[in-house]
């Protein structure tokens, strides 16, 4: 490769290292209508397809196209029938779809060894994949296409570029990265491209930038390389082959010669009595009677037995069992061989690349295609999935890293875990008695509540209260003072005007907390923006509201968020409850702490509870060996890229397009849904969690699972169900996995903060995600006793978190200032 960019001459460069002149990748912000005519890409045929750019987000509008079959007199005809045929087919394709058009750019994919000279001027050196078409080896393909195109009549065509394959399928990459710097094609034959400095190119005058270089490296021939892997199989094959000498390399690889290489193989051992009893058959011996297409399937470890057998007695053979085995050992052999050197080749581009750029670890991606690349549906779903299955070494490894930010965070290091004070310092021991007033503001809708906290029980009023667009939107006074209205309301209808009891305020907005009736609105979210409020003590604010609302009597005692009035709710009915969990929309957790290791609140006895704000853990990119591409999909397509990394990989909110990611991908591989791209699945958010739900619900046969794919527009086969629910399977099981660790990881350092042997802790748990999946519970609870095996834990679903946690820890406030005060 080197030595041909160079231009020295040596037995070696048989790779033709030719510049394509194309310098860059698209953008994105490419539109328009295109003609695209695909000669010989498939071997004996040609494709027309009518391509439409739009610069919307799927930029490429689903193209039309037709294939036509090459007779095989045009293959081994002359140039201008060639031509002739391939402009009749344009003509024909343009009639038949009324796409009339002055002027139309055509780009001209011609996948054969050239030497292109310029975007538009390509000079063919040799054919291939049995092609022989007299008269234009030598000659510029594009010139004699436009001749061609002019002797038609018909249409005003303008042949704008000419690729082959590789490049274009390069250009094409569906990879969702900027990296895509290579494509490779390994069908009937193969090739490889990649985008190189300008400035080690000596061909061209360019020192700037990069130029696409199509390797050739079909025909790779260096003796002292090759010569040690090629067979006598090898050799009998380029002996029979239309170039003998030529493409030695494609001839290990290529699709055209696989088959061949396999059935020559079996040819050999029937003839030295190792199969088919010693017999062979008139079909075996025969020239091109096992095809790709037979290798592919008799190589499938799951039917390939079968297939196998078919294509043997249709060769006229009467297999045993060991026949059968034998034949798929060779299939295998010979693919796998196949598979090593392109990797060995491709390996030499990446390495070259790495080199040339000068950096220490190079990031790309390679754009593949072609049959011997295509995968088993079965196969490319459980290498796309594999990336989900974490092992028990992945978990410990996370619940160690979470373990770390904590304690950085606790000690006010830098650390994606905030580990905030809530200055909630016991939870509830039983002894809490009174009324207390809650307000719940999480959304437009908020709540007020009266909770009668009495003797073995905890009795709940509320009532809804809408907050109106414009005063969510207007200024913070307006804001306060309809939430005091609302409260004022709510007393008069309970009969408790004039009476002043103690409130709590669930306020579920990012806060910096100071006290324990002290919160600093970081910033409004939800929809929310009322003026004057971000960077206020929210508390002050209520407080401010009540003063002007005269008459009004309220004792604001705390402000909490959801997570900690879970594990309050949770906590009066089980004292051992020291710790809260949300999986719903999105995620978090809280725990009772070590006072002494909070180094941002003076005191170094007794405990409080710590806001984790866990679902931002990751954020400083400790999560990165095991975020997938998908995860990367949904967190650039979201409205804060880079933020909440974890709870990106486990919340409601977004486990549903984790998944419609994963099923666009497999469907892009033709593995899911025929191949057909719907508009629905490339529809943002149209896949609810709710859906993983329903779909992993135990009694629910595959035909109900179709019905609810069916639903959403999604055109499928029973197969189709099955991965669908594979896909939602891995994804969920992650998640719960993944929250597992995390919780893992807060027990073990409770554990040791109190020198146990053993903890006994229970886990308040809400969130809907938590509670209405059919099997995220039991996952979560089973990781926690795997990673934390020495503490006993409890998960116990809470009813009101948000408002009973509110009211509670309002009451465990008032009780300790009681007891102070005695």
């Amino acid at each position: 490769m080197e030595q041909a960019l160079k231009r020295q001459d040596s037995p070696a460069n048989s790779v033709r290292m030719s510049p394509t002149y194309i310098g860059s990748m698209p953008n994105g912000t490419e539109q328009g209508d295109f003609l695209v005519l695909e000669l010989g890409t498939k071997g004996a045929s040609l494709r027309v397809l009518w391509v439409t750019l739009t610069d919307t987000k799927e930029q490429c509008v689903k193209p039309k196209s037709q294939e036509f079959v090459i007779p095989q007199e045009v293959m081994l005809g002359t140039g201008k029938q060639l031509f002739d045929f391939a402009a009749h087919c344009m003509s024909e394709f343009l009639d038949a779809h009324t796409l009339k058009n002055q002027n139309l750019k055509l780009g001209f994919n011609f996948p054969f060894p050239c030497h292109q000279t310029g975007l538009d001027r390509s000079t063919l050196i040799s054919w291939t994949k049995g092609f022989r078409c007299s008269g234009v080896e030598g000659q510029d393909v594009v010139q004699l296409l436009r001749q061609a195109i002019q002797r038609q009549k018909a249409h005003c065509i303008d042949v704008v570029a000419m690729v082959n394959d590789t490049v274009g399928i390069m250009m094409d990459c569906k990879c969702d990265s900027k990296f895509c710097d290579v494509g490779l094609i390994v069908d009937t034959g193969t090739n490889a491209c990649y985008m190189e400095e300008a400035r080690h190119v000596k061909a061209l005058d360019n020192d700037h930038g990069r130029t696409c270089i199509s390797i050739e490296w079909g025909s790779f021939c260096d003796e002292a390389t090759l010569g040690p892997v090629l067979t006598t199989f090898d050799h009998a094959l380029d002996c029979e082959s239309l170039d003998p000498g030529a493409q030695r390399f494609e001839k290990m690889i290529g699709g055209l010669y696989l088959g061949e290489l396999v059935r020559l193989v079996l040819v050999h051992f029937a003839q030295h009595g190792i199969l088919f009893g010693g017999c062979t058959s008139p079909a075996l011996l025969s020239q091109g009677s096992i095809l790709l297409e037979h290798v592919i399937k008799m190589e499938d470890p799951a039917t390939g037995k079968a297939e196998i057998l078919a294509v043997l007695q249709d060769l006229g053979l009467s297999p045993q069992v060991s026949d059968v085995e034998h034949v798929q050992h060779v299939c295998a052999a010979v693919c796998t061989r196949a598979a090593q050197l392109c990797a060995a080749a491709l390996a030499a581009v990446l390495s070259h690349l790495q080199r040339s750029r000068e950096q220490q670890t190079l990031h790309v991606a390679v754009a593949t295609g072609g049959r011997m690349l295509e995968k088993h549906p079965r196969r490319i779903l459980e290498d796309t999935l594999a990336p989900f299955q974490l092992s028990f070494e992945q978990l410990k490894m996370v619940q160690a890293q979470m373990r770390t930010a904590m304690i950085k965070g606790l000690q006010g290091e830098a650390s994606s875990l905030r580990m905030l004070p809530t200055y909630v310092r016991a939870t509830p021991d039983g002894s809490e008695r009174g009324d207390f007033l809650a307000l719940d503001l999480g959304g437009t809708n908020f709540r007020v509540l009266l909770v009668r906290v009495v003797e073995g029980s905890v009795q709940i009023t509320n009532q809804v209260y809408s907050i109106p667009e414009h005063t969510a939107q207007g200024s913070g006074e307006q804001l306060f003072d309809h939430i005091v209205d609302c409260i004022v309301d709510f007393q008069q209808s309970q009969g408790l005007s004039g009476h002043s009891l103690p409130l709590g305020f669930t306020f579920s907005f990012p806060c910096k907390q100071l006290g324990l009736d002290q919160a600093i609105l970081l910033n409004w979210t939800k929809g929310f923006s009322a003026s004057g409020c971000e960077g206020q003590d929210v508390v002050n604010l209520l407080r401010e509201a009540i003063r002007r609302k005269q008459g009004v009597e309220l004792d604001v005692v705390a402000i909490v968020n959801d997570t900690v009035g879970t594990m309050m709710s949770c906590g009066y009915d089980d004292p051992r409850c020291e710790i809260g969990l949300i999986v719903g929309t999105g995620t978090n957790a809280c725990y009772m702490e070590e006072l002494q290791n909070v180094a941002s609140v003076e005191g170094n006895s007794g405990r409080m509870c710590i806001n984790m704000e866990w679902g931002a853990f990751g954020d400083d990119g400790t999560l990165g060996m095991f975020l997938t591409r998908f995860d990367d999909c949904v967190d650039q397509a979201s409205i804060n890229p880079g933020k909440q990394r974890f709870e990106k990989m486990i919340s409601g909110m977004y486990l549903g397009e984790i998944v419609r990611h994963i099923l666009l991908h497999l469907t892009s591989l033709g593995a899911l849904f025929r191949g057909q791209m719907t508009q629905s699945l490339q529809t943002r958010d149209i896949f609810k969690t709710k859906f993983l739900s329903e779909i992993e619900s135990d009694g629910l046969a595959l035909r109900q699972v179709r019905a609810i794919l069916e639903d959403l527009g999604l055109p499928l086969t029973s197969d189709d169900a099955l991965m669908v629910l594979e896909v939602c399977q891995a994804v969920s099981r992650r998640a719960a996995q993944l929250c597992g660790a995390g919780m893992a990881a807060v027990v073990e350092k409770m554990r040791e903060n109190r020198g146990l042997q053993e903890l006994t802790v229970s886990v308040g748990v809400d969130g809907t995600l938590y509670k209405l999946h059919p099997h995220f519970s039991n996952l979560v609870s089973a990781t926690v006793q795997k990673l934390a095996p020495h503490c006993k834990v409890t998960f116990l679903q809470s009813e009101d978190g948000s408002g009973k946690g509110a009211a509670l820890v309002t009451a465990v406030a008032c009780r300790l200032a009681q007891r102070a005060s005695v």
